[in-house]
């Protein structure tokens, strides 16, 4: 009877915490979506490694930890994300394509084409399958794609998306007036900002810079904080000789993604021409940290991913040694010493994890130790 007893506990144990640990990894998910919202990435990514690790069959948490890393250039980490996150059940909407696409932009169109291919097949009258497809050939197989975004048109007209990018395709494969073609009739369907901005590149690339210009202003009209359309639309200013209306463009480029150096390269160039030398220098000695940064801060953030993933997988040990050195690669990348935290913590390096919880709150308040 003891025994029977101690049984029943232990399974009321389990399932309190399985119950605390599901909690917790909502209240982390909640807290990290609202961090997302006001643009504080870094602390969001750290609150959502940590959810996904109590929670790995949670599809949404797994798909958004997987657009967080995405984001950050961690692809790796971000398709065992997005894979999870396709697996789970329920698998959240969008998690599959999302799987589908960082595939390929880790290089791996391969496993990407054959998992959409077979989708495809399962629900031929799919338009939506097809579309993935077609994003899945993009890169490896033109005339696939072309095939796969023709067939979602053909179930679905009005599938805007897949008419630009089948105008992507066909631009990358030096067929401007086609591409041109589809994304006119795509901006019939849904006038998005992106379809202005590719109009603007091929006119651009066509040399015809009054139209690329104007598409460009179509595109930043269209959403305001577009930083690449303002990039573009600088660049092709001054290619045109207006060095005014050139810096105006650029500078609200700066304004919106201040941490990325393309804007300021163009600027300085503007700046130069304009006779602003001092001006110059410095916007291009600013845009050369900031590539040092990126380097240094995509090497801290792939390590850290790796480091997560052991951590899940219960070796603190190994997790230790990645953080450690993804904060040696760039020390102000605030989710490592988050991590580390954690990770000393569970080797109960109580001090040495309270240190590395502080000094992640130091570079971003948002970042509270757990409790």
């Amino acid at each position: 009877m003891l025994r029977l007893t101690a049984i029943v506990l232990l399974a009321v144990h389990a399932v309190l915490a399985t119950q605390n640990a599901s909690s917790r990894s909502r209240e982390l998910y909640d807290k990290a979506v609202r961090l997302q919202r006001d643009g504080n990435d870094a602390a969001a990514l750290s609150l959502l490694w940590e959810a996904a690790g109590l929670a790995p069959r949670d599809g949404e948490i797994q798909n958004q930890l997987g657009e967080a890393l995405e984001r950050i250039g961690a692809l790796d980490a971000a398709v065992e994300a997005y894979r999870s996150a396709a697996d789970a059940q329920p698998s959240p909407r969008g998690a599959s394509n999302n799987l589908v696409l960082a595939l390929v932009k880790a290089g791996r169109s391969a496993e990407a084409v054959t998992r959409a291919r077979t989708a495809a097949s399962n629900a031929p009258q799919d338009a939506e399958r097809w579309f993935t497809l077609g994003l899945a050939r993009a890169d490896v197989d033109s005339a696939g794609a072309i095939d796969s975004f023709q067939r979602a048109l053909a179930i679905d007209g009005r599938h805007a998306l897949a008419r630009y990018n089948l105008a992507l395709v066909l631009f990358h494969a030096d067929r401007l007036q086609p591409a041109i073609d589809e994304l006119r009739r795509a901006l019939a369907v849904q006038p998005r900002p992106e379809i202005h901005y590719t109009l603007g590149t091929i006119y651009r690339h066509q040399g015809d810079l009054d139209r690329a210009a104007d598409a460009l202003r179509d595109a930043v009209s269209a959403n305001p904080s577009y930083a690449d359309a303002w990039l573009a639309l600088g660049s092709v200013l001054k290619a045109r000789g207006d060095m005014k209306g050139a810096k105006d463009a650029l500078d609200r480029a700066v304004a919106l993604r201040p941490a990325i150096p393309e804007p300021r390269v163009v600027l300085a160039q503007v700046l130069a021409a304009s006779g602003d030398t001092a001006a110059a220098s410095r916007q291009s000695a600013e845009a050369e940290r900031l590539r040092s940064v990126q380097q240094q801060s995509q090497e801290a953030a792939t390590l850290t991913a790796v480091g997560a993933q052991k951590l899940d997988a219960s070796d603190a040990a190994g997790a230790v040694e990645c953080f450690t050195r993804a904060i040696q690669a760039f020390e102000p990348f605030a989710p490592a010493h988050y991590q580390l935290g954690r990770a000393l913590d569970r080797l109960g390096r109580r001090d040495a994890a309270r240190a590395a919880f502080a000094r992640a709150h130091q570079l971003n308040p948002a970042l509270v130790p757990p409790r």
